[in-house]
């Protein structure tokens, strides 16, 4: 198996047409399964509870926004 650097170096002398499809097929990788498992084994391990209390006491102050106020670009 190659290594990151030696990928790397091959997608640097690909053909523009290549590295086209090449970053096309990239994409198409399903990377959110990954995430998803890390973010469910960080909450298992108790590494969110302060950022989620924090979260539920800023929402029983009443110290947020409706998420259509803060997406509002206009």
């Amino acid at each position: 198996m190659a290594s990151v650097a030696e990928i790397i170096d091959a997608v640097k002398n690909l053909s523009e047409e290549d590295k086209g499809v090449f970053f096309e097929r990239l994409a198409e990788i399903d990377f959110d399964d990954a995430w998803d498992r890390q973010i469910e084994a960080d909450v298992r391990a108790g590494r969110l509870d302060d950022m989620i209390a924090r979260a539920d006491a800023d929402i029983a102050s009443r110290r947020t926004k409706p998420l259509d106020e803060v997406l509002d670009n206009s």
